[in-house]
């Protein structure tokens, strides 16, 4: 049928003859943070960690999920993580980005529901307000090889593992799929975004600045080292790391002391 007017379509328009779908946005909570150790004199060890939600509804009651919720009709897509961030783990004025858009049609058994991702980063030694009590922090243990990757994330009380098979779909920008082929602890396909938002971060950092949201305002060059090395889950050179970083920070007059430790220089993010 042809309209000799826009206001002539609207006039006709039914939306009650398309399908329907639900929107919904999920957030990846990364953090590094120090691991304790009983050796004062060591620089301490980093640990990488995610943030989840034990689910207290069906479908997937009592399983972990990363925070995420359904975007209100009248809500800017920016806003909706967050109030979901606020919602569920009663932290705020965090920083995200988007990640990706998750859209399998059988991702939820509930309706056809696509899913904006976003990833944010914290520095969890920092944090001013306390969590919910339905979130706990998981500590990250990722391993990858050419086809396949091992994810294990543990707390005090749970162990979840997670094993992934990766596919290689565009040589050009070495973009992989995931395949999640063991999960029995982590709800809808949040397997499959966290594995996604771990590989993306570990791309970024090795040509933006984003790990800086993960750090104090002061560090020692050997802390920001740590940090860049969980991470990367690999040990890095000094002399070829701090070539890489040179540009990125800058001395400061204060000198970290105390605990055992020889006295270090402390530095900045050089702010564009």
């Amino acid at each position: 049928m042809e309209y000799r007017s826009e206001e002539e379509f609207l006039k006709s328009y039914n939306p009650n003859e398309y399908d329907r779908l639900s929107m919904t946005t999920d957030i990846l909570l990364f953090s590094v943070s120090d691991l304790l150790q009983n050796n004062y004199r060591k620089t301490s060890e980093k640990v990488m960690s995610i943030l989840l939600v034990k689910r207290e509804t069906y479908p997937f009651k009592d399983m972990w999920c990363v925070p995420g919720g359904f975007l209100k009709l009248d809500e800017e897509l920016e806003e909706c993580p967050k109030r979901i961030l606020a919602e569920e783990t009663n932290l705020h004025n965090i920083y995200m980005e988007q990640l990706y858009t998750f859209g399998a049609v059988k991702r939820d058994p509930r309706m056809r529901i696509v899913s904006t991702a976003y990833m944010a980063l914290i520095d969890k030694n920092d944090l001013k307000e306390e969590i919910n009590s339905r979130a706990k922090w998981f500590n990250i243990q990722y391993d990858e090889n050419k086809s396949g990757a091992q994810l294990v994330l543990t707390s005090d009380d749970d162990r979840i593992e997670v094993q992934v098979k990766k596919t290689l779909v565009e040589k050009t920008t070495n973009r992989y799929k995931y395949e999640i082929i063991k999960n029995d602890s982590i709800a809808f396909d949040h397997a499959e975004v966290i594995v996604t938002g771990l590989e993306r971060l570990r791309n970024k950092i090795e040509y933006t600045d984003i790990v800086f949201n993960m750090m104090p305002e002061y560090f020692t060059l050997g802390e920001l080292q740590k940090v860049y090395e969980v991470i990367l889950g690999k040990e890095l050179l000094m002399p070829a790391f701090r070539r890489v970083i040179a540009d990125k920070v800058e001395k400061t007059d204060k000198i970290q002391g105390g605990g055992g430790h020889r006295p270090s220089v402390l530095f900045k993010y050089k702010k564009k």
